[in-house]
């Protein structure tokens, strides 16, 4: 596994990040899995929406104590999946590989692999950052 440093702002403290770099491969056989808080609701339309959890930063908090509002400490979020998106998402199911995703999703849409290979990834890296998914 490679990994490298990345180097910090100016101003920051002198601790470096370390992030892995995984292979094309490796990162074609993770698992995505849903997270158990996400609340998924499905439209007359078909399309998905999801409601997650999001902790309030400490930083916002202290900006909304100093305009006298109280934060509260976890807001709701919500994100409307369009048509590609929900499909994605209704096959994500803890046992299908991001490579097995890209293979169905392309098969489905009629894509070429790259293309289904990009998209989904995209979306899967979206999901992860918001915390939808979980990743093993």
């Amino acid at each position: 596994m490679k990994s490298h440093r990345k180097k910090g702002r100016a101003g920051a403290s002198d601790k470096k990040q370390e992030t892995a770099l995984i292979s094309r491969e490796e990162a074609l056989a993770v698992v995505p899995m849903k997270n158990r808080d996400v609340v998924e609701t499905r439209l007359e339309s078909g399309d998905v929406v999801l409601e997650y959890p999001v902790t309030v930063r400490p930083f916002i908090a202290g900006i909304m104590k100093r305009i006298g509002r109280k934060a509260p400490p976890v807001q709701i979020k919500r994100i409307q999946l369009d048509a590609l998106g929900t499909a994605t998402w209704d096959m994500i199911d803890g046992e299908k590989s991001v490579g097995r995703l890209i293979k169905a999703f392309a098969g489905q849409y009629r894509l070429h692999p790259k293309e289904a290979e990009t998209s989904v990834t995209q979306f899967i890296r979206e999901l992860g950052k918001r915390g939808l998914i979980g990743l093993s």
